[in-house]
């Protein structure tokens, strides 16, 4: 038999392999559920599978959660803990921080793409990280040159191109508004983060190639995260066969480009990234390892992207649909900015407490993470007594967390952007932990305020300018699998200029 012959029959061998192991897993995941899970309401979940009852997976452990009467479920055959306490959550993300690192499965997962950069490591390496990020992001000239470069990005690009379509016949200028905002968010952040504009919003040019790549690494390294036997993935990466094939591929397309970046500006000299802004510049004063260097800053733009972009989609969709929301935030806007033009300033935004109010609220229902996982390095008893065995997944839980009655009352399900405001109209936040779509403790994200601010910023100057409306009646997100919420198909919106 020839070489390529024999090739092709050891695929194929192994597909039939891997199909015949997944079929039997999932059959005994079936089979087994209602007897190795402590929730009697898991039992609910083997008819869902044929009924379709929940549009969305997160939909569907919202529902187990409301019924737990602790707000955590035991699924054993996974060995994963799902939590939507809040004194759970505390405990993961404080009381015991140290017991619950993200753990070696989690790094698998990612580690081609991120490395050893900050959201991939535990221990030494992340304290280290975490330490010279909070120094740089903390920074005031650091968050005026993140402010500057999000005003011209909508100044320049954003809404020149919204203006475009608006300027069609009424009802006909629609556009993918999540994919607008994925090229938005990705142009800020490489701006930001190398100091690149790879000019991803054009849209009569073809995106980058880096974007591309990036794009292609990030999905495939979630779905490595969904797969129900992680053995698999691991198999074709070990063969370098299908998905595993275009991973590596793409992340040496990554790697390549980021690399060119480093040289180029390792070219340059100490002396000129010293007064440089962009993240990579600074953190070369601290990192002389190149390739460290560039698992911190990948780091970066897959946080700073996909959560910006996941934010302002469903930011937007709710707007539609709560025409009153979009009026108060005007009313509010007008007020502070006037008929200044332009976008609004640092300080104008942070008088606008409605549409802080609004922004938390929407991402309360739809936050951009949602739900994160941590592994138990020893034994444990949560505060609410479900024991913890040495090596469990533990999974808190935003998304249903957002959804329940005991933390959020019986309008829990309701987009009310006042429940954020005191009798004085002034943002009241609430604790981290009821409310961990920022996570909290030592882990609480240090872009946090940026990113406040990049929404804040788009959803006013885009509010001010245009009536948004979707234009497929009826329509609700699907969410793609993932590591942020992305919906499947994107957002179809209809564009108009602001009529009143």
């Amino acid at each position: 038999m020839d070489p390529s012959t024999l090739q092709t029959a050891s695929f194929f061998a192994f597909l039939a392999f891997a199909a015949g192991f997944s079929a039997f897993a999932f059959l005994l995941y079936v089979l087994r559920l209602k007897s190795l899970c402590d929730c009697e309401t898991c039992a609910s979940y083997v008819s869902s599978l044929w009924r379709k009852d929940f549009d969305n997976l997160c939909d569907w452990y919202a529902h187990l959660l409301k019924r737990s009467p602790t707000g955590t479920i035991n699924v054993h055959v996974i060995g994963n803990v799902i939590t939507a306490n809040e004194k759970n959550v505390e405990h993961l993300l404080k009381g015991r921080f140290e017991n619950y690192p993200k753990g070696k499965s989690f790094s698998a997962i990612l580690g081609d793409l991120l490395g050893g950069g900050i959201f991939n490591v535990d221990g030494d390496s992340w304290w280290f990280q975490r330490k010279m990020a909070s120094l740089e992001l903390g920074s005031v000239s650091v968050r005026a040159h993140a402010f500057e470069i999000v005003a011209l990005e909508i100044e320049d690009r954003l809404i020149p191109l919204l203006s475009s379509v608006a300027g069609r016949v009424p009802g006909d200028g629609v556009l993918d508004m999540q994919d607008v905002f994925r090229r938005f968010s990705f142009d800020t952040i490489c701006k930001f983060s190398f100091g690149v504009d790879p000019g991803c919003l054009d849209l009569s040019q073809p995106i980058s190639e880096f974007a591309t790549a990036f794009d292609t690494a990030s999905r495939l390294c979630a779905e490595r995260g969904m797969a129900p036997m992680p053995l698999v993935w691991k198999i074709k990466r070990a063969f370098n066969l299908g998905s595993e094939r275009r991973l590596r591929g793409a992340i040496k397309m990554v790697n390549s480009l980021a690399d060119e970046v480093i040289n180029q500006k390792r070219k340059m000299g100490n002396h000129r990234a010293s007064v440089q802004n962009d993240l990579l510049a600074r953190f070369m004063s601290s990192v002389d390892d190149d390739r460290q260097l560039r698992d911190i800053v990948v780091s970066f733009l897959l946080a700073g992207r996909d959560t910006v972009a996941s934010a302002l989609t469903s930011f937007f969709w709710l707007l539609s649909l709560h025409p009153e929301v979009k009026s108060s935030i005007r009313k509010e806007s007008d007020r502070v900015i006037g008929s200044t033009i332009g976008v609004a300033t640092f300080d104008q935004l942070r008088k606008m407490q409605y549409l802080h109010a609004a922004v938390y609220e929407c991402m309360r229902l739809y936050p951009p993470v949602q739900f994160d996982s941590k592994y138990a390095q020893d034994d444990d008893i949560l505060p609410d007594g479900t024991f913890i065995q040495k090596g469990t997944r533990v999974t808190y839980h935003p998304y249903a967390m957002g959804r329940m009655e005991q933390l959020w009352g019986p309008d829990c399900l309701q987009f009310r952007p006042e429940r954020w405001l005191n009798d004085d109209g002034v943002f009241s936040p609430e604790s981290l932990y009821k409310y961990p779509v920022f996570q909290g403790g030592a882990r609480v994200c240090l872009g946090k305020e940026m990113a406040i601010m990049e929404i804040k910023s788009v959803a006013s100057a885009l509010i001010q300018r245009f009536d948004f409306g979707i234009a497929v009646d009826g329509w609700t997100p699907r969410f793609a699998p993932g590591l942020t919420a992305t919906i499947k198909g994107g957002l179809p919106a209809v564009i108009e200029r602001r009529c009143c």
